[in-house]
């Protein structure tokens, strides 16, 4: 109940209020840019520019989700904005209708109990950039595919299509690491 009047009291351009809103959300924005960039001076950078902007257009914020989850979305947006601008476009895969694998939906990724999330990142962090950003935020981030076409700019389409792709190299890649996959 306290962010909800923090939130207010931002929306009146209070410094003390953003301080406390910054304080409370930092370390887990800060947690979700790392996860994209893999670099401590970039992730701080973005988190700033994401504050910066979340506090300019707090206005905007209307409440039908968290103010974490609306932070986030602007976190994320700014991670991938970041890494286009290095020259690591997100390629949208044309949309085309894909009959999946057999056995192969959002429902069937189990694992074996030993498996670490640590493990999950490393290897998902070595898909190529198409599939990489839509594994993350769907398996890590917990986006939905809707989200995810917005995010990415993508359609809904492509964005089931590229985790279907990702996850079948991600699968390969944990399997290749030792780990197997439960029927």
């Amino acid at each position: 109940m306290q962010h909800i009047h923090l939130i207010k009291e931002c929306k009146l351009n209070n410094k003390r209020a953003q301080i406390e809103l910054y304080r409370n959300y930092n370390q887990g924005m800060y947690n979700v840019a790392i996860r994209f960039l893999k670099n401590s001076e970039n992730a701080e950078d973005i988190i700033q520019e994401s504050f910066l902007s979340a506090f300019k257009n707090i206005s905007q914020f209307k409440a039908e989700v968290t103010f974490g989850a609306w932070l986030k979305k602007i976190v994320v947006n700014n991670c991938i904005n970041h890494l286009k601008k290095k020259q690591l476009e997100v390629v949208a895969l044309e949309e085309v209708n894909v009959i999946p694998f057999e056995g192969d939906n959002d429902d069937n990724w189990n694992f074996e109990e030993e498996l670490v999330l640590e493990d999950v990142k490393t290897e998902i962090s070595k898909l190529p950039d198409k599939y990489k950003f839509v594994v993350m935020l769907y398996l890590i981030e917990g986006y939905d595919h809707e989200e995810i076409s917005q995010i990415l700019n993508i359609s809904i389409i492509a964005s089931r299509t590229q985790l279907m792709r990702g996850k079948i190299k991600l699968r390969e890649l944990l399997k290749q690491k030792g780990y197997g996959t439960e029927s």
